[in-house]
């Protein structure tokens, strides 16, 4: 009986650890705008600068990520017309990952 709880508990925490990991990795700035679009001048073939909110703090979007056009086309609608997004940054990185409606 005590193998099973032990099995359990320890499945149990395997799984509630692995789930959202993704999540972990990202910080999310929601409801906010993008406020600038740069080539960046250090790496120009690879990332583009992304300001977002009132405070300018500056993010970087890889031209090498499978998702660069559509989060392209996020960034910039967002700059021209300024429409708010949720805005997932990679931690240590500051490379934009996702960009998601605000709901």
């Amino acid at each position: 009986m005590k193998s099973w709880i032990y099995l359990l508990l320890a499945f149990a925490m395997i799984t509630s650890c692995s789930s959202n990991s993704e999540s972990q990795k990202l910080t999310w700035y929601n409801n906010s705008s993008i406020t600038n679009i740069l080539e960046d001048p250090d790496k120009p073939e690879e990332v583009v600068r992304v300001a977002i909110g009132i405070s300018a703090q500056v993010f970087y979007l890889s031209k090498k990520s499978s998702d660069y056009k559509k989060l392209m086309e996020k960034v910039n609608l967002s700059f021209k017309k300024g429409t708010p997004y949720n805005i997932g940054v990679e931690n240590k990185t500051n490379i934009i990952k996702q960009i998601n409606e605000v709901k």
